[in-house]
């Protein structure tokens, strides 16, 4: 049976890293951060289940490089789309379209991907504009709790990342 979702997208602060754990230098660039609980075995094993998997996160390429390569997770994904390489912070459509796109989908493919994310009105509110199925990870007290406005509410809630692990599977199988 062919896999319903196709693509996995995933933020970094908050949804993979703690960015209460964030290190930087006296430039402000970001040289180390603790991933929280659970973040690498979930991206190794959403790689390991065949899943296209892409970074789709603001902030700045450099820092991007920088954690993803302390943690060895610069292997395991087949786009990192960081929006100061795009020109737009998310929920702007154009940093998910590049994700997308570098993974191979079509705008008839949206539905069928995944965005998990931290914040309500970057994260959820973008992918649910371009019609993915949009995860808040509910892990952070950093941010918002609530949406501010239906396109930020999410279509399912974890609140650690191993648990989109059997969500993944729930969603293969109710659209299976």
């Amino acid at each position: 049976m062919a896999k319903r979702i196709l693509a996995v997208c995933l933020d970094f602060g908050d949804t993979l890293g703690d960015q209460a754990t964030q290190v930087r230098d006296d430039a402000g660039t970001l040289l180390e951060i603790d991933l929280i609980e659970g973040a690498l075995e979930l991206v190794r094993e959403l790689r390991a289940r065949g899943y296209r998997l892409a970074l789709v996160a603001d902030g700045t390429v450099r820092d991007a490089r920088n954690v993803l390569a302390q943690h060895g997770l610069d292997a395991l994904f087949d786009a990192v789309v960081i929006s100061e390489a795009v020109g737009a912070q998310k929920p702007d459509p154009s940093i998910f379209h590049r994700a997308l796109g570098e993974l191979g989908l079509e705008p008839r493919d949206y539905a069928r991907a995944v965005m998990v994310g931290n914040r309500l009105e970057r994260d959820v509110q973008g992918a649910r504009q371009l019609g993915m199925i949009a995860v808040w990870i509910d892990w952070s007290p950093r941010y918002a709790k609530r949406p501010t406005e239906p396109a930020a509410v999410p279509d399912r809630v974890i609140e650690h990342p191993l648990e989109l692990l059997p969500l993944l599977e729930r969603l293969e199988r109710e659209h299976g």
